[in-house]
C-alpha cells in the first residue's frame, strides 16, 4: 500500500500546517487528531492545558500509533503556544464562530493566493463544550468557520480537525507543491 514506516515519515518533508488543541478533554479526540495528522503530514500537534499527552492508552486507540509518527509538543497555556507559533512565522487561526469569522473555503484561498507572504499556517481548536478560550481568539489572525446547515451549530472537535486538516492541507500542497 506504499505506506512509509515511522522512520521514513519522521524523515519526510511536512506540510507547514500544525493544529493546537485548546484544553481537549476526550483523549479520543486527540487520538483521533493525532492519526488524521499523520494521513495529512502536517508538521505537528501541540497539546495544551488539560489536554493529555502520548504515551497513553486512550490516545492510542484512535490514534493506532501516529502520535509515534507524530510531532507534538506541550503547553500549559493556549496563548503562549499561539505567540511561539507566531515567533516561528506562523499566520494563526481560531476554528470557532465568531462575529467577522471567515469560511473555511475563504481561509484555504488565502492560504493558496498569500503563499508569497507566508504558507506557515495553524488553528486552533477549541474545548468540546466550551470552544477556544477568548484571549486566545483574541490573540489570531482571524476565526475560520465550517458553514453547517442543518439544526446543530457544533460539531465534533475531531471531525472538524479532519475537515480542516484536509482542505488546509491541500491549499498549502497546491501552495508549496509538496
Amino acid at each position: 500500500m506504499n505506506r512509509l514506516s515511522v522512520a521514513e515519515y519522521q524523515e519526510a518533508d511536512k506540510l507547514p500546517l500544525v493544529v493546537v488543541l485548546d484544553n481537549i478533554r476526550s483523549q479520543h479526540n486527540v487520538g483521533a487528531v493525532f492519526r488524521t495528522a499523520d494521513a495529512m503530514r502536517i508538521e505537528r500537534v501541540v497539546l495544551c492545558g488539560i489536554c493529555c499527552c502520548p504515551p497513553n492508552q486512550e490516545i492510542h486507540k484512535t490514534a493506532l500509533g501516529a502520535e509515534e509518527s507524530v510531532e507534538w509538543q506541550y503547553f500549559e497555556h493556549t496563548l503562549d503556544a499561539v505567540k511561539a507559533l507566531q515567533k516561528e512565522g506562523f499566520s494563526v487561526y481560531a476554528v470557532e464562530q465568531a462575529h467577522d469569522s471567515i469560511t473555511l473555503e475563504e481561509a484555504a484561498v488565502k492560504v493558496q493566493r498569500d503563499k508569497v507572504q507566508s504558507t506557515k499556517v495553524a488553528v486552533v481548536l477549541g474545548h468540546e463544550v466550551f470552544g477556544v478560550q477568548q484571549e486566545v481568539i483574541d490573540q489570531c489572525s482571524q476565526c475560520i468557520e465550517i458553514p453547517q446547515y442543518g439544526t446543530k451549530h457544533s460539531m465534533n472537535v475531531s471531525v472538524t480537525a479532519g475537515i480542516v486538516m484536509y482542505r488546509l492541507a491541500s491549499s498549502l500542497r497546491r501552495a508549496t507543491k509538496k
